[in-house]
């Protein structure tokens, strides 16, 4: 059983005992917790109601989870809105449609089903900064407790923000809804049988789209791993083939990642789906108008590339979607957002949003009137690798990025997140960043081909494993 408290919020396995697992116990003190801190935050008037959206997806203990959130909420004196089944960019926009004071989206995300989590929200529906994380922490464990009377306990109301989610993304200048039905696209969808199964389907009806539905019902019985990579989608890059689709498209179970298949059954490349919706958007841009972009150390150069050829600044920021949104929020970005899919469209939230995503590509598709395959070749080509190095000592990880910092110091380095190296010269980089959770290291390598790229992380590990044999 594992229990993970982090400033993003709480995520376990059901079950087990309190403190090691996500049990009933710890849901109850953590939400009392973001209570009392959302109050401190947010002070109102003696008398005037706190408002809190509770959405969720459709993993198998969402129920039973919702339900004691609910309850805690309530039991503070809090005004529930209740989603119901909610993709996570769903649940952030009813937070700004309600003007509620928070909201708390009850998802693992990408995780197993027997993973759940809490994942907390601001006024403004977007997660809270790690000062605020900490202090919710710290206010759970110190298990101080105190509860409204009966006279002052919350209420609940239950509302279905999909169409007013889909309405907000179809309303954006950047979506041409026409040019999409004209186009009279055919996609195969794999929801992995969660809530993408519900908003996904929606959406592509808006815009006129075919859709033929793989794993669709929102059972929370995941058909396979549920994070969208290509080793987890080859029954939809088969179904694509078979049922001649123009596109393939995966979502996961919270639906704020997007990665998509080319006409011919193979990954278009969720580093891409960010690259291909920022190249569209930059395009539109006239004038003298500044540009910028964002996305985390560990994405694609690929976005760099296509920011600069049309004249504007990339910008780099730390692991962490709310490291990410402040750094757009800071450069202005046009468009932002993480190389596993996650696209955040500031014009719609700044959150990422894998049905915006959707709809921003199957525009530029429509405008550019060629295949999805061709549509990927007309980006800078590169490949990321992913390795690790477990560590017996966790006060190695210091040190190893101390000392790399020395033997690469006439390269470019970024130390905002451990350590970036980039070789500018052969356009490719290094990424070494410590686990919050693990005595692990992270290694993510980028280089034109594969192969060069599994040269470059083998040297790091190389290099990596000296200094720990000192």
């Amino acid at each position: 059983m594992t229990l993970i408290k982090s400033i993003s919020g709480i995520r376990g396995t059901i079950g087990g005992t309190p403190g090691e697992a996500l049990t009933p116990v710890d849901i109850v003190k953590f939400t009392y917790a973001y209570c009392v801190k959302l109050k401190e935050r947010r002070p109102k008037p003696e008398g005037e109601r706190y408002k809190v959206v509770v959405g969720k997806d459709a993993r198998i203990s969402g129920e039973m989870v919702e339900q004691l959130v609910c309850g805690s909420l309530i039991a503070c004196g809090v005004d529930v809105v209740k989603a119901g089944f909610a993709s996570t960019p769903t649940t952030e926009m009813a937070v700004i449609f309600e003007k509620a004071d928070g909201g708390i989206i009850l998802t693992a995300s990408h995780n197993p089903k027997q993973w759940n989590a809490l994942k907390l929200l601001n006024e403004k529906g977007e997660f809270l900064n790690a000062a605020e994380g900490a202090a919710i922490l710290e206010c759970a464990d110190s298990e101080n407790f105190d509860f409204a009377d009966v006279d002052s306990l919350g209420t609940i109301v239950e509302k279905d923000f999909t169409d007013a989610h889909i309405d907000a993304v179809l309303a954006l200048d950047a979506v041409d809804v026409e040019a999409v039905k004209k186009a009279g696209f055919k996609v195969a969808l794999d929801a992995v049988n969660s809530v993408g199964g519900i908003i996904m389907p929606k959406l592509f009806e808006r815009l006129g789209v075919e859709c033929i539905k793989v794993n669709c019902e929102p059972t929370g019985h995941f058909a396979h791993n549920p994070e969208p990579l290509p080793a987890n989608l080859t029954e939809l890059c088969e179904t694509v083939v078979k049922e001649h689709a123009d596109l393939g498209v995966s979502v996961d179970p919270d639906v704020d990642r997007l990665a998509l298949i080319c006409e011919n059954g193979q990954p278009f490349g969720e580093e891409y789906t960010l690259v291909s919706v920022a190249d569209y958007l930059l395009s539109r841009e006239k004038g003298g108008k500044k540009l910028a972009t964002s996305s985390n150390l560990s994405s694609s150069r690929a976005l760099r590339d296509v920011t600069e050829n049309y004249g504007g600044q990339y910008y780099a920021a730390a692991v962490g979607e709310v490291n990410v949104t402040t750094k757009m929020k800071e450069c202005g970005a046009l468009i932002g957002g993480e190389g596993n899919g996650g696209v955040i469209y500031p014009a719609l939230h700044y959150g990422r949003d894998a049905i915006v995503g959707a709809a921003l590509f199957l525009t530029n598709l429509a405008y550019r009137k060629m295949k999805v395959s061709e549509l990927q070749k007309t980006y800078p080509q590169y490949y990321i690798t992913k390795n690790r190095i477990d560590l017996s000592d966790k006060s190695l990880i210091d040190k190893i990025l101390s000392e790399m910092k020395k033997i690469y110091a006439s390269e470019d380095i970024n130390d905002i997140d451990g350590v970036k190296i980039s070789f500018e010269s052969k356009k490719e980089w290094v990424h070494l960043r410590k686990s919050n959770t693990e005595p692990i290291i992270r290694i993510y390598a980028e280089s034109a081909t594969r192969e060069s790229a599994e040269k470059l992380a083998s040297e790091i590990k190389a290099i990596a494993e000296k200094i720990i044999k000192g």
